[in-house]
């Protein structure tokens, strides 16, 4: 299996890493040519008819092995904001999420709850110390500043929580919700770790986030969510039209199915 640090760090375009949601989905990607994978909290919790932030940390964990046990590329976990405040919490989840066998797992700086939604910049990296000094000498640890997922668009924000994560001994930074060229490229410069960009519908082509220096691309629940459209979409047709369009991209996917699983 390829070293998962070692696709941040080479030469080229950046690595595109999908999120599968079940264990289909993920053998699906890697037949495709993905060389790594990444859970993903949204479309997980969709197949057990949740919402996000819905599911427990034994129940992420455990998917998450899942999925990691059946491809022979990298997979690494969405793990929330590590399922507790307390950073003893989260350094509990990342040495299991180590020992399912992960080559990796996101920390987030959210907190879960409406009247604050972020961490204080202190207490969130200490939660980052303690992910790193929990995770063994292969494990990458991407530390995310959600401020611009909860109306908080302040790159200057951004970028010192990226800086401090860095410090804390994050391997991989990420700020979901960035879709300005120039905020990412100003990010980039700003830290000296490889960059993750979340492919948005207005964000810059991976093309263009190569250029300045992104090393990782993710699509978070946008796949699952794609998926779960093109059911409604066939269901739409067969209610109201009475046709059977959908049979096509039925046979496209089942040929696919084949190709993966056989």
């Amino acid at each position: 299996m390829t070293d998962f640090r070692e696709l941040h760090h080479r030469d080229g375009p950046p690595l595109l890493m999908p999120n599968p949601w079940d264990v289909g989905s993920a053998r699906l990607l890697e037949s495709l040519g993905f060389e790594a994978l990444a859970t993903t909290s949204s479309g997980f919790a969709a197949t057990l008819g949740r919402l996000d932030y819905g599911i427990t940390r034994d129940e992420a964990l455990d998917h998450a092995a899942q999925l990691a046990a059946a491809v022979n590329v990298p997979v690494t976990a969405d793990l929330e904001n590590g399922f507790g405040d307390a950073p003893d919490e989260v350094a509990e989840t990342i040495r299991r999420a180590t020992r399912a066998g992960l080559a990796g797992g996101s920390i987030e700086d959210s907190t879960g709850r409406d009247d604050k939604p972020v961490y204080d910049l202190d207490a969130a990296a200490a939660r980052i110390e303690a992910a790193a000094s929990a995770a063994d000498g292969s494990f990458v640890l991407t530390a995310r500043a959600e401020n611009h997922l909860h109306g908080r668009d302040d790159l200057d924000d951004t970028i010192a929580r990226l800086q401090a994560y860095e410090a804390a001994g994050a391997d991989v930074l990420y700020a979901p919700g960035l879709t300005k060229l120039d905020d990412i490229e100003e990010v980039v410069r700003s830290v000296g770790k490889p960059v993750n960009v979340l492919a948005l519908p207005n964000a810059p082509s991976v093309a263009e986030l190569g250029a300045i220096g992104v090393r990782r691309v993710s699509v978070g629940g946008a796949f699952a969510f794609a998926a779960l459209g093109a059911v409604v979409e066939a269901a739409e047709e067969l209610r109201e039209r009475g046709t059977y369009g959908y049979t096509g991209l039925a046979r496209k996917g089942a040929k696919a199915a084949r190709s993966a699983f056989g």
